[in-house]
């Protein structure tokens, strides 16, 4: 469990003052010229040092993603674009440093654009989020006023400017090249790799895209060290995360925590247990709704990391679980996944843009059990025919919750199916898929 002497966001639920001299007494922008003097190599450096991985989903190692950035002062500028698009259905634990630790965002956004040659930083915020946006604009102007950024930003001699940015509440925005679309005012949909955006990312120029929290403890790593960040943990799974716990819990929060505890004692610590008690339990779903869901039996003894819930064919991805205890009807919940995939689909690959909505008709079915039993495995082969073969990773986001519950709740699936056969006292005619099935009365 996390000491709190290193915990990194230390007014995450906004008891303290959110504003700069709040900020100040928590030591933000505590002689941010002493980090910038360690130049550009060694700040990526010690970003390197420090194992932290990024903290929107995919876990890629956020000092190698720097260092990407072309060497040396080119001709085109530089940009950081910071993901704030949150619109993972289950997760909400950026929207509490836009609204509570704004000014460490911002210090950490002009510490990581000098360590790649950047004068800029846009952010793009999910438009829902009203207030966050609010209290994030707040602080950049009286960062400008302090002296903190604009023309020799903070006296470190390097001139840095922050811009806000409000989606219109598109999930597809989320993937950083969708973003991009979006923040020059395109539609939002994904671009297709090659070139990366470190080679041509907003406006044609080298780009680096990272989520807020994976830009936030920057400046926190850079003063305390790569080698204190990367004791916490485990190998590969160092330092803290913000998680969060929602659903079937008797205390739902947003905390942060050690990455490589037990699933079942953070819910225990931070959720106050499973509603009706642990044995209660059915299933969670360990980092938003795009990760597949694990059952009670794997949940006793899971790791929240990368690493230990990719072993059990899941994903660590925002770290913020949906608990669902027994009265769950497991099948409906990730049919209403299926909902909102086919829904935030950009519709520009085949198929994504087919399959999400192929996937979603037929879960419809399942939740009524008006389906035969061989399109369980149809189903699934549909999962995968759509996993992989897209732009994005939104094929892959829908397909995951349904292979997680075919993989673990089939018998569940395959009773539902006999029951509307026994209530309905026929044998179901098979049509295709999406289609309403009829029924024969038997003989």
């Amino acid at each position: 469990m996390l000491n709190d002497k290193d915990r990194i966001f230390t007014n995450l639920y906004g008891q303290n003052d959110w504003r700069l001299a709040g900020a100040r007494m928590r030591g933000d922008w505590n002689d941010t010229k002493a980090i910038l003097e360690k130049g550009r190599d060694g700040i990526v450096a010690e970003m390197k040092s420090s194992s932290l991985r990024g903290r929107g989903g995919a876990g890629f190692p956020t000092g190698l993603k720097w260092s990407f950035m072309p060497k040396g002062d080119g001709p085109l500028p530089r940009y950081l674009v910071i993901n704030g698009d949150e619109s993972e259905p289950g997760t909400c634990k950026d929207r509490e440093i836009l609204r509570h630790e704004p000014h460490k965002l911002i210090e950490s956004a002009l510490i990581a654009s000098f360590a790649m040659g950047a004068h800029a930083a846009y952010i793009y915020v999910r438009g829902e989020f009203y207030n966050e946006a609010r209290h994030l604009q707040f602080a950049v102007d009286e960062a400008y006023e302090a002296g903190l950024l604009g023309k020799n930003a903070a006296g470190t001699g390097w001139d840095f400017d922050f811009y806000i940015h409000r989606g219109a509440g598109a999930y597809i925005c989320g993937e950083e090249t969708a973003l991009l679309e979006s923040l020059e005012g395109k539609k939002g949909q994904p671009r297709m790799k090659p070139p990366f955006p470190a080679g041509a990312g907003l406006y044609g120029c080298p780009t680096t895209v990272n989520n807020v929290e994976s830009i936030a403890v920057a400046s926190t790593i850079l003063r305390r060290g790569g080698a204190w960040f990367a004791g916490l943990g485990r190998p590969n799974n160092t330092g803290s995360k913000l998680m969060a716990i929602s659903g079937h819990v008797n205390t739902p929060c947003v905390f942060e925590e050690e990455l490589g505890v037990p699933l079942k004692e953070i819910i225990e610590k931070h959720g106050g247990g499973v509603r009706g008690g642990w044995d209660n339990l059915l299933a969670v779903i360990p980092g938003g709704c795009s990760v597949p869901l694990l059952p009670k039996d794997i949940c006793e003894t899971v790791l929240m990391d990368y690493d230990s819930l990719r072993a059990e064919r899941s994903g660590l991805g925002t770290a913020c679980m949906i608990v669902m205890d027994k009265s769950t009807d497991i099948i409906k919940a990730i049919a209403r996944f299926s909902q909102f995939f086919k829904h935030e689909s950009c519709g520009q690959c085949t198929p994504c843009r087919e399959g999400t909505g192929w996937m979603m008709r037929v879960m419809n079915r399942m939740v009524e059990g008006r389906a035969e039993i061989e399109e369980i495995d149809m189903l699934e082969q549909v999962t995968r025919q759509v996993e992989g073969h897209t732009i994005c990773a939104l094929g892959d986001a829908a397909a995951w919750p349904i292979q997680g519950l075919i993989r673990h709740f089939r018998p569940v699936m395959e009773e539902r199916i006999q029951t509307y056969k026994r209530q309905h006292g026929g044998v179901q005619i098979q049509v295709p898929a999406g289609t309403p099935v009829v029924t024969l009365a038997a003989e």
